[in-house]
């Protein structure tokens, strides 16, 4: 009787792997069985280059951020805050607009910064952000502005979830990653022949 067969994706393929993984008491290569002799720190998916990668984005987005509020003119920060609430929204647009009329362009790229930045890294808030855009700017300018910032936060985060979210995940669900890609061959092959 022949050894019971799972479906894993690699490399976007479908492979054929056998249950049993070893032969003859020996662990073969990329084994990722509980009786596997390396730990998981011994085979970190990313390399150097990609996690050099993330944290320079990282930082870039930092440095430009900080040195972008550095040059910006002085206002009374103690009213500012990131707004998570209506109410929050409408006292905000009103500390802001006054500096946003004397201040165009520094505001402006300020506001844009600020937004691909949470857009990038998934920080909550975009979506006041966005409303915050069409009171300050008003409905054109506020969703030329929302468009623009919402591409480019959503280009860096799918770019930089490709570099490392795809090995990370593969690390840290094998299983449910090859579960996941199963049923979404299956759908697939069913969505196939019913056309």
């Amino acid at each position: 009787m022949a050894a019971a067969r799972n479906v894993a994706a690699g490399d976007g393929s479908r492979v054929f792997r056998d249950e049993e993984e070893s032969v003859n008491g020996k662990v073969k290569e990329g084994d990722e069985s509980p009786t596997a002799k390396r730990f998981k720190s011994e085979r970190f998916p990313l390399t150097h280059w990609e996690f050099a990668a993330f944290v320079g984005v990282f930082l870039l987005f930092v440095t430009g951020l900080f040195c972008i509020y550095l040059t910006m003119p002085a206002a009374d920060y103690g009213k500012l805050k990131l707004p998570r609430t209506i109410a929050d929204l409408r006292l905000l647009k009103d500390n802001l607009a006054t500096y946003a009329q004397d201040y165009p362009v520094p505001f402006i790229i300020g506001y844009c910064s600020t937004y691909i930045f949470m857009q990038t890294f998934m920080i909550p808030g975009t979506i006041f952000m966005s409303l915050l855009a069409g009171a300050l700017f008003g409905v054109i300018r506020g969703l030329i502005l929302v468009v623009f910032n919402a591409t480019a936060g959503a280009s860096s985060c799918f770019f930089l979830s490709k570099l490392i979210g795809r090995p990370l995940v593969s690390w840290f669900w094998p299983e449910k990653l090859r579960f996941f890609q199963a049923e979404v061959l299956l759908i697939s092959l069913w969505l196939y022949f019913q056309i």
